[in-house]
């Protein structure tokens, strides 16, 4: 019997309570393996598109949904409570790139049902513990608190209903939690929360919200925001869960890491990337953290830092994400 969405809320309220929630791991790793091809980017509905449309790995919700629905059930298998939807890019300044602004809504729908169904899949097989849905919504790739007069031209107003767009869909197809991620620019995600409050209050429906944002080795984001100005910023805008995410590996992390556990009255979600990439040459992003080391650390990040939710970013692999949660297997969240 499929769960209302109230009852999956309540039961991903319990869960959080009751132990530490694992996130999925990289998407654009494992769709890269997949080796798809231009014809399967395009499929029917995009076969006569007038431009190279492969590399949008948003673009497979609805021409390759198969591996989209396999790739939720392979991090499911290792282990995730959690798994993102492939929506990342899925808004229409990001789109514009590949032409494919048009498409942002039925993107959006066609991820989160896809990931709602091979969820709910997994809650019917084991009642006793239900999986959730993610709704994944990345930068739109410009800056609007930066000088620059490209990356800075548009209006927050404009970029509120950019994401209201993209947070609609996800709603509608049935995620769980809304995850603002790989964040870069505090006012884009300031414009993200604004967007998402904006539809729960039209639609009438709430949700949690994750926002995690991405620092460099400096612990700052790209403009400048230090770990401190972002909780604070974060808090205000009454974010339900903060953290990090790309960019870096846990190392890296390791003293925002604790600021965040040490300050924040909410739970902490942590997504490093497999290290920090090097490049061999291949042309091919390598990352150095092995499934063991990486689950080393977020275990360490469990046990003594106390974070709520713990999960993978780039490089991370569905056996980056099978260690991992075996390593937090019956261990509870730090009140």
């Amino acid at each position: 019997m499929t769960q209302s969405r109230a009852e999956r809320i309540a039961a991903l309220k319990a869960a959080a309570r009751d132990r530490i929630l694992v996130l999925d791991g990289s998407w654009g790793v494992m769709i890269q393996r997949e080796g798809l091809t231009e014809a399967d980017f395009r499929g029917e509905r995009f076969k006569d598109h007038p431009v190279q449309i492969k590399g949008d790995n948003d673009i497979l919700c609805l021409t390759r949904p198969d591996i989209i629905a396999g790739l939720h059930d392979a991090y499911y298998a290792a282990g995730a409570d959690i798994s993102e939807t492939n929506t990342f890019s899925a808004t229409t300044i990001a789109q514009a790139d590949y032409e494919s602004e048009g498409a942002v809504r039925d993107l959006n729908l066609a991820g989160a049902r896809i990931a709602r169904e091979v969820a709910d899949r997994w809650t019917a097989k084991d009642p006793s513990r239900p999986r959730f849905v993610a709704g994944s919504i990345g930068p739109s790739g410009l800056l609007p608190s930066s000088t620059d007069p490209v990356l800075s031209n548009i209006t927050f107003g404009e970029l509120v209903e950019v994401f209201r767009e993209q947070a609609a869909g996800l709603l509608d197809g049935g995620v769980d939690v809304l995850l603002i991620e790989t964040s870069q620019d505090i006012l884009e995600v300031k414009a993200q929360i604004f967007a998402i409050r904006r539809w729960m209050k039209e639609s009438g429906r709430r949700l949690p919200i994750m926002a995690q944002v991405t620092l460099d080795r400096t612990g700052r984001m790209l403009l400048g925001t230090d770990i401190g100005a972002s909780l604070t910023t974060l808090q205000s805008l009454g974010a339900d869960i903060v953290g990090l995410n790309c960019s870096t590996g846990p190392e890296e992390m390791r003293d925002s890491v604790r600021y965040l556990c040490e300050r924040s009255p909410v739970p902490i979600s942590i997504m490093p990337n497999a290290g920090i990439p090097a490049n061999e040459g291949t042309g091919d992003a390598v990352y150095p953290l092995g499934p063991r080391e990486f689950a080393d650390a977020m275990e360490e990040f469990v046990k003594s830092r106390g974070i709520a939710i713990a999960g993978g970013c780039c490089g991370t692999t569905y056996e980056h994400i099978r260690l991992l949660a075996e390593r937090v297997k019956g261990l509870k969240p730090v009140p």
